[in-house]
């Protein structure tokens, strides 16, 4: 540990790639707000990008593999060193891999120009990098468990490989949207199954004492394996009957998982309020999607916003402000700011889940719209927090 705190101490270049969550998290939030922006007059029919992908795939790929990625780049590249004890990924081989994020960005936009094969080469190296380091340091600290991290990221890697296939062979991605999508799912109920209750319990034990969240047991274990059942069946046969079956059962098994973890004791913490918030999206997708199989009138992509804007959305926020603000040696307290950008994303989650199940166009451009502020936001608030290097004196706090 010392020896990692001392390589941090020594690094002398720019304080953008001096740790991982610093240019995916500012990367991630540029691109979540502007991606949406450029979806939006695509949605319309008002804009076309020279991109070999539909309009549709377009947007559905560079919220998965731009935004989303980018997130789990920045998460994992600060946990694995608490993880294992090793030294942080720094400098050049940092500043390497944010380009090879960014250079799938530009790819996936101009495939059109320079062809949908090179395009996904270049942009699905970024997961199968970003695998290859996070994996060389998780097995070199000896940290076994978490190699489960690992292959939930591998699995959405293949997910974006089959997403390209379809693409280029049948001119729409189906499989690996659905595939992609779960992965990201099944990290949150990992990763969040571990974050929640643990950041609650801490929070808990020292202003509110009291009932602490239930600590990790098998009813969670079978909560993780009811979740990865019910997406392996969405994902092979997303209407049929049993799937419907499936989601209802893990959708149920997640709202029982979320109430053991004391959500209700969290109000005056918004930081720790906000996780909770987030992970309530998990149950409430699986149980839309499982209302649009017994329910046709009720549309699958109600369930899906569920889990993209509200799941993965407020998931990140509050995991990317988290972090920041801790990692930069500021106080863990949420402002005014920072709980404007989580109202905003509530917000955006809501009125598109509505939008989704109405078909209101306004609600939608609403949606749209709140979005770009929780993210514009984020970018505005933490965006030098991010740049810009941290007092000598802070440099040990974590």
């Amino acid at each position: 540990m010392n020896v990692a705190l001392s390589r941090r101490r020594d690094y002398a270049g720019p304080a953008l790639f001096s740790y991982g969550f610093r240019p995916f998290f500012l990367g991630a939030g540029l691109w979540a707000a502007f991606g949406i922006l450029l979806w939006m007059p695509q949605y319309y029919g008002n804009i076309a990008l020279p991109t070999a992908f539909g309009a549709l795939d377009w947007h559905i790929h560079e919220m998965l593999f731009g935004y989303v990625a980018a997130t789990i780049a920045g998460f994992l590249l600060t946990a694995v060193p608490n993880w294992t004890g090793r030294l942080p990924v720094n400098g050049w081989p940092l500043a390497g891999l944010a380009a090879l994020w960014l250079a799938g960005r530009v790819a996936i936009a101009t495939s059109a120009l320079i062809g949908p094969a090179l395009a996904a080469v270049i942009d699905v190296a970024f997961l199968v990098a970003l695998a290859g380091v996070a994996g060389r340091e998780i097995v070199a600290g000896k940290n076994w468990r978490n190699l489960r991290v690992l292959i939930v990221v591998s699995v959405l890697a293949a997910g974006n490989i089959v997403f390209h296939v379809e693409a280029i062979r049948n001119g729409a991605a189906d499989y690996g949207v659905r595939l992609s999508l779960g992965a990201v799912i099944l990290l949150i109920s990992l990763v969040g199954g571990r974050i929640v209750p643990s950041f609650t319990n801490n929070w808990l034990a020292r202003n509110n004492p009291g009932r602490l969240p239930v600590p990790f047991s098998r009813f969670d274990a079978l909560c993780i394996a009811s979740g990865a059942v019910a997406i392996a069946a969405w994902v092979i046969a997303p209407l049929h009957v049993a799937t419907g079956a499936l989601l209802a059962l893990a959708g149920l098994a997640h709202l029982a998982r979320l109430a053991r973890w004391a959500g209700d004791r969290t109000f005056s913490d918004r930081l720790v309020l906000v996780l909770h918030a987030a992970y309530a999206f998990v149950p409430v997708g699986f149980l839309l999607l499982a209302a649009a199989v017994f329910r046709p009138s009720i549309p699958p992509s109600a369930g899906i916003h569920a889990w993209t804007a509200g799941a993965i959305g407020m998931m990140t926020l509050a995991v990317m402000t988290r972090a920041s603000l801790g990692h930069t040696g500021h106080a863990l307290a949420a402002s005014a700011g920072t709980q404007a950008i989580y109202a905003f994303a509530l917000l955006a989650a809501l009125l598109r889940i509505a939008g989704a199940l109405t078909g209101g166009a306004l609600l939608i451009d609403l949606a749209a719209g709140a979005w770009v502020a929780a993210f514009g936001g984020f970018v505005i608030a933490y965006g030098p927090l991010l740049a810009m290097r941290r007092p000598s004196w802070e440099q040990g706090r974590a």
